[in-house]
């Protein structure tokens, strides 16, 4: 399946198993816009079809930083028209719930500043690496503005309130091994390893059994909203029904086999 899209604001190609999404404005520090996000959903809807192979997704960016947030030459044009406006943020939250709905693990890598949009970005993400000399923050304080794409919503629950509220109200950067602590990244990496490692780490995530991966996501993210009672009981009505699948046979096949097992899903 040909996913090669090659545009001047996201490239999009497969890279065996893993579908990459590279946001590709360096001398605008990735910047994103309503034209950015429909880029990446598109993407997103490719590599979910399971003709094209894909069975994990890094997102990743060109240059020294990953993203400072929202392209501010659109939000300027489009204050002129609520309507529109108002459509921008429809835009991103859309495309960033699908990216947390999708059943293909999303990782992403950072280097350098990942700020305002670029952090609602990441906090969509499963799983995330970042360089070492990388750092977060969310800067709409500092202008007048408020998180317009999830940020006030995920953040306080990736980080918890009162460090949610700090970064938010504050305005404040914090470095890797700050955020590493805090459990907004999950891997600091060394200089000129960042990319290799996020790629690796999605190799290996596509080793997993596709269904298994993408019902583990759906369980964590739509139980965390049940209550713990009620997500117990939603976890055991979905984990029953998907010990009778074919992966699960695979599973239990390969480990009396010693061996490592090839899913089919």
């Amino acid at each position: 399946m040909n996913t090669q899209i090659y545009h001047s604001l996201v490239k999009v190609w497969v890279n065996g198993p893993v579908g990459i999404i590279e946001l590709a404005q360096p001398e605008k520090f990735n910047c994103l816009s309503t034209e950015s996000f429909l880029l990446i959903d598109v993407a997103l809807r490719k590599f979910e079809h399971e003709s094209s192979g894909v069975r994990s997704i890094l997102i990743q960016s060109q240059g020294k930083h990953f993203c400072t947030g929202a392209d501010l030459n659109e939000v300027k044009a489009l204050r002129k028209s609520p309507e529109r406006l108002h459509h921008f943020f429809r835009t991103a939250h859309d495309v960033l719930c699908n990216l947390e709905a999708s059943p293909l693990p999303v990782v992403i890598a950072c280097q350098g500043l990942c700020l305002a949009g670029g952090l609602e970005l990441v906090l969509a993400g499963d799983i995330v690496f970042a360089d070492v000399a990388a750092r977060f923050g969310d800067q709409h304080a500092a202008f007048g503005f408020v998180p317009g794409w999830g940020g006030s919503q995920r953040l306080s629950r990736v980080v918890g309130l009162r460090r949610a509220m700090d970064l938010m109200l504050a305005a404040r950067w914090i470095d890797s091994t700050i955020a590493l602590e805090w459990g907004l990244v999950n891997y600091v990496c060394e200089p000129g390893t960042l990319h290799d490692a996020a790629l690796n780490y999605c190799r290996t995530l596509a080793t997993r059994s596709r269904t298994g991966i993408g019902t583990m996501k759906h369980l964590a993210r739509r139980g965390a909203d049940k209550g713990l009672l009620n997500g117990l009981r939603f976890e055991e009505d979905i984990a029953s029904g998907l010990v009778l699948g074919q992966d699960v046979e695979e599973g239990l096949k390969a480990f009396e086999q010693r061996r490592k097992p090839s899913f089919k899903s």
